[in-house]
């Protein structure tokens, strides 16, 4: 017995080039702010680190949106951090590179905002944990809005290794900067909202199935020319022979006689 195989949508040469160049560029870049990350916290020993931190409704802490990304509070969390930042970083950029790219600002400004605005009066928030549930937010979104194969799979791999992150937007463990998290996702839906056609969409496999409908339809709209070609028109106004009367008259019905039949 055969069955017919499905044919796959062509992967020239050039393609598969491109789409390695895109995938190091992700990767060369997450690996660079990965690298950035380790060198300050390096340097935290020298300075306080809770001056460049987000102090929430403060007008100092406002700074601290903009630097407290690059600050870590232990080894564990900068650890933490660097390997989704590594992770989703690459995943996003090498799927969507210009969405990531111009939704960075975003889910950067967008942690710092939710830390300051949502935080506790004299707390200190720093990490680069909003920026990467803004990067794993970015792609759950692009795989709603686009629902092409490569958001779809893109989510399910980011979900797979790091699904958690779709509840610690919300106040669960003390001395974790959810109101970060959240503000850090809410950046993250917001550039892929804005930012959802910038990707060209993938080269798609097309089934027989759709191939088969679209024959059908394409069949079905033949004939019907052909037969509007050879079937006259219907006629636009047909006369009325005989008019029932109105109910409201005192027209009503007759017998008609019948002449009697004669007998042979």
């Amino acid at each position: 017995m055969h069955l017919p195989g499905h044919e796959h949508p062509p992967d020239s040469a050039a393609q598969r080039a491109a789409d390695w160049r895109r995938f190091r560029r992700a990767a060369g870049a997450s690996a660079a702010f990965v690298a950035v990350l380790a060198v300050v916290y390096a340097a935290q020993s020298g300075f306080d680190a809770r001056l460049f931190a987000v102090q929430p409704g403060t007008l100092r802490g406002l700074f601290g949106i903009l630097t407290a990304p690059l600050l870590h509070g232990s080894l564990e969390h900068i650890v933490a951090n660097g390997a989704a930042v590594l992770f989703l970083g690459t995943l996003a950029g090498w799927v969507y590179p210009k969405a990531s790219l111009r939704g960075l600002p975003l889910m950067w400004l967008g942690s710092g905002l939710g830390a300051w605005a949502l935080g506790a009066p004299g707390s200190f928030h720093l990490g680069a944990s909003g920026v990467t549930h803004g990067l794993m937010f970015l792609v759950f979104a692009l795989a709603v809005l686009r629902r092409d194969r490569a958001a779809i799979a893109a989510t399910m791999i980011g979900f797979l290794f790091y699904g958690g992150m779709l509840l610690t937007v919300l106040p669960r463990e003390p001395g974790v900067s959810w109101q970060s998290h959240l503000g850090g996702a809410l950046g993250g839906i917001l550039a892929a909202w804005l930012f959802r056609r910038l990707d060209p969409a993938p080269p798609r496999k097309r089934y027989s199935w759709e191939l088969e409908e679209e024959q059908a339809a394409a069949d079905a709209e033949r004939a019907a020319a052909e037969r509007a070609q050879f079937e006259p028109a219907a006629p636009d106004d047909v006369p009325v022979l005989w008019h029932r009367p109105d109910p409201g008259t005192d027209e009503r019905g007759k017998v008609l006689p019948f002449p009697p039949r004669g007998r042979s």
